[in-house]
Parts: C-alpha cells; structure tokens; sequence
C-alpha cells in the first residue's frame, strides 16, 4: 500500500503545479482567500477511495481537540443526512473549522480544482458558483448570466483571457492516470458516505475511528 499511495502523491504533485500554474494565469479573475471557504460548504464533495485513505492519513496526525470537532460535525451531518428527504443531500464539509481546512495537504482532488472555470464531460464550459457571489470571474461574468462578457474583460485590460480548462473531477479521476502513475483511484461517492459504515445506527454519541482504512 506504501507504493500505491507513493504513486498518488506523484500523480498529485504533477497535477498541483499544472492546477497551481493555471490559478497563476486566471490571478485577475481569481479572489480565493482563507477564510473564504464557500467552496467548503452546500456541496456532496465526491471522493475516490484512495483519495479518502489519503484524507484520513492526514486526519490521524490531527489533535484530540481537533479530531473531535471532526467527529462532532461527522456526526451531525450523519444525522442531517437520515434525515433528508431530498434526492440531492448537500452539507457543509466536516473538515471545515472556524472556515480553514484542518487537512489542507491531504485535501481532496475537488478541493484542489475549485475556483477555475472547466470544460464539463458535455463540452460545456463551467463556472465556479462563487462567481455569483460576486468572487472568481464575477468581475467578467455577464450581468446575471453564465457567459463571460468580452466587453468587461476588454475594459479591464488584462493580458490574459479568461479561459476553462480540462479539469474537471471526472477527468482527473479518469483511468487513463491509474494507468499512468499505477494506482487506482477505486470507487467513488460523496464524502460523509465514506463515514456511513462507521456507524449505521446512528446513535446519540457516534465515534467515528481515526484509522487509515483498508484499501
């Protein structure tokens, strides 16, 4: 297994300095800060198995206090989650304290991409949705629409355009990088999903185990 994720870190590192560079590129239209963190909250977080062994290996180096937290929030959202009748269930990430990632490196492959505009599995160009928030290409987008406005981004006289990129979740988890860098990525789901099979019960006080899991 020391090989398998030596492997997934090299894939990630050589993505990371192309996701870095193309951030690098969008600067004007990008205004990422910490502290920000809606990209860490209404959304399902997909990860792959490996992605969530990578996760929990950061999760494990964590304080007690700190674990906690975690577990208090897996907790509760768990709970949201039974709960729920709609086909779409949506929650704030469990990682997420005081609005900082408390596993930053060990964050996950969305995590990593969020903020840039991509190229979707039909073609179609995508937006991040804080960009209605009036953060990344709110200063380009049209006026409630979903298309950049060529007159505003010519008015602010930037060099480089806006552009989308192929990085979209289903790509970069595609099996052309298991191949590549030899590893799998293995099977994909929402991330409290991952945390399902710790307690299925549900009850009052759910501890969820701070182990790696078994790949």
């Amino acid at each position: 297994m020391d090989k398998v994720l030596e492997n997934y870190q090299v894939y990630l590192a050589v993505i990371e300095q192309k996701i870095n560079k193309f951030f690098d590129d969008q600067k004007p239209y990008i205004f990422c800060d910490k502290g920000c963190a809606k990209c860490c909250q209404n959304a399902e977080f997909p990860f792959t198995k490996i992605e969530f062994y990578y996760l929990m290996e950061g999760a494990c180096k964590l304080s007690q206090a700190t674990k906690q937290i975690i577990s208090d929030n897996i907790t509760r959202i768990l709970k949201e989650k039974k709960s729920c009748r709609k086909k779409d269930f949506l929650y704030t990430c469990p990682f997420l304290i005081d609005n900082v990632c408390s596993v930053y490196q060990y964050r996950g492959i969305v995590c990593r991409t969020f903020g840039l505009m991509y190229t979707g599995k039909d073609g179609r160009v995508k937006v991040p949705f804080c960009c209605y928030r009036g953060l990344n290409y709110s200063n380009v987008l049209e006026d409630g629409g979903t298309q950049i406005s060529r007159e505003k981004f010519e008015k602010l006289g930037y060099d480089k355009e806006p552009v989308a990129y192929n990085i979209g979740y289903d790509f970069l988890t595609d099996s052309d990088f298991e191949n590549g860098f030899h590893f799998k990525f293995g099977e994909k789901k929402p991330l409290i999903e991952w945390f399902m099979m710790q307690d299925a019960e549900l009850s009052e006080s759910v501890k969820i185990p701070f182990t790696i899991p078994k790949m």
